[in-house]
């Protein structure tokens, strides 16, 4: 998946309705407010409910750090 696909700004976490953030090196997708990581699987986001892995806390701040860091 590719942050330019006009997909991406459509998909929403089926949790609480977010946006979620594109980790292309973990193949997912990201939901830091739930801290649930949805995978990429053959280009194909899995966003069913039951396919969010929770993140733990060192975790969750390694990723916010590599989003902020693709951010600029």
């Amino acid at each position: 998946m590719n942050p330019d696909d006009p997909l991406f700004t459509i998909l929403a976490c089926p949790l609480d309705k977010g946006p979620l953030s594109l980790l292309p090196e973990e193949e997912a997708l990201y939901n830091p407010r739930l801290r649930l990581s949805y995978p990429i699987v053959d280009g194909i986001p899995q966003l069913l409910p039951s396919s969010g892995r929770k993140v733990d806390a060192d975790d969750h701040e390694r990723l916010l750090t590599r989003l902020k860091a693709s951010a600029r």
